[in-house]
């Protein structure tokens, strides 16, 4: 087996987390090496790559930018639709491979060493206080690298917290998308359908490229007997009945596993995991390139400051934790709540809850304080303002959402990259 080089970090996985630790890390100076599993970064698509302003401002640019998104229209059980329309744009459709490739292009750029192929099998380390020893699978057969602190960012499946038997997310959910021809690929609104008979455990969704095609998916509660790829059947169906026509031939299929609860640790022994690895995923939406993002920018200041020590325990990791929790910790306390309730709604429960939110002025409200990567501020105002909301909720739903909670971070619609 040869033995490659040693370096301060070795990040797992090419996605949008790992690369931005990789750039954090080398471009303060350390040695760092990225690896992802797959031949290309990028591919396959993991996502359905509708995100906020927040992101580009993360990415440092908008170049991955295909379509702008103004509004939205959530379809009940029963197909009645509710739409919300803002007067700016509130979300952004992008290549989710362009971002992957900026991301990882601007890490090298840093000076972080690149590795495609390269699949990440396990850890062994004879000294508690030296490096790590690193084994990966690559195109050119075993390998293994020399690691002062592994960064896992290898999602939902994370070989790198089992090898350092950190526990994953308590839930992870079958996703199913293809893009989908349609004629109205250029509307500025995206669609989400509810309903057990569609999506139990999560929704649908309908989101416009700007160039002739939609992403239509969904996420569901895992069940034994049906798959995501047979509600992804019963979800065009929906989509053909609402254009009064059949869709066309599906391709470009992705499948995947949105990991949905907490992890317990994120650091642990010379280790740090972001992005699904960590189960940095919005329980409300299953959407996590923002948290993902984020997460990597709070581990890396954390191993930078470790890094700089001549060994690293778990005590010098262990802030991270204590930061994630500082900014997201009650966002994803409520968020987890919500989803809890949300679980227990039958299909006429959520026809009168979206009955309730049709009022214009709670409408308003929504368009108003309507944010995809804090959903729980939302919730709280809509508290405030409808008794006939309340009194669909639970008493302890409705105490937690109208505890003062931290402010959100700034988000400006349509605001320029610096």
């Amino acid at each position: 087996m040869a033995e490659r080089a040693s370096f301060d970090a070795v990040v797992v996985g090419g996605g949008p987390s790992g690369s931005t630790a990789a750039y954090e890390l080398a471009r303060a100076g350390h040695t760092v090496l990225l690896t992802e599993e797959h031949p290309r970064i990028g591919q396959p698509v993991q996502c359905a790559g509708l995100v906020s302003s927040r992101v580009l401002d993360l990415a440092g640019s908008r170049d991955m930018v295909l379509h702008e998104v103004r509004g939205a229209t959530v379809w009940s059980p029963s197909m009645r639709p509710l739409r919300f329309a803002a007067p700016e744009t509130r979300a952004y459709v992008i290549s989710r491979e362009g971002l992957d490739r900026h991301l990882a292009d601007r890490a090298a750029s840093a000076g972080a060493e690149v590795r495609t192929g390269w699949r990440f099998r396990e850890h062994h380390s004879r000294d508690p206080r030296g490096p790590l020893k690193l084994r990966f699978r690559t195109p050119e057969g075993e390998q293994e690298v020399r690691a002062r602190l592994v960064i896992g960012a290898d999602g939902v499946t994370s070989e790198v917290a089992r090898s350092f038997r950190l526990r994953r997310p308590v839930e992870i959910l079958p996703a199913y998308e293809a893009e989908i021809p349609v004629p109205d690929s250029t509307r500025d609104e995206v669609e989400i359908y509810l309903g057990q008979r569609v999506s139990p455990g999560l929704f649908g969704w309908w989101i416009p490229d700007g160039f002739g095609g939609a992403r239509v998916g969904l996420a569901i509660r895992p069940y034994r007997d049906r798959t995501a790829r047979d509600y992804f059947a019963v979800l065009l169906d929906r989509v053909s009945r609402r254009y009064g026509r059949p869709t066309g031939s599906p391709v470009g299929i992705v499948v995947a596993g949105i990991p949905i609860g907490t992890v317990p640790h994120i650091a642990g022994d010379r280790v740090l995991l972001v992005g699904d690895a960590a189960g940095q995923v919005k329980p409300v939406s299953g959407g996590g390139i923002y948290t993902g993002m984020r997460g990597a920018l709070l581990a890396s200041r954390v191993a930078q400051q470790a890094l700089a020590q001549d060994t690293i325990q778990p005590e010098d990791l262990s802030p991270y934790e204590d930061l994630w929790k500082q900014e997201f910790g009650a966002e994803f306390e409520r968020a987890l709540l919500l989803r809890r309730i949300f679980l227990g709604l039958r299909d006429e429960q959520l026809e009168r809850v979206l009955e309730v939110l049709s009022e214009s002025r709670l409408q308003g409200t929504i368009v108003a304080f309507g944010d995809i990567d804090f959903p729980s501020h939302v919730a709280s105002q809509l508290l405030r303002q409808s008794p006939a909301l309340v009194s669909l909720l639970p008493s302890a739903v409705v105490s937690l959402f109208r505890r003062p909670g931290r402010r959100t971070p700034r988000l400006d619609f349509g605001a320029p990259v610096s």
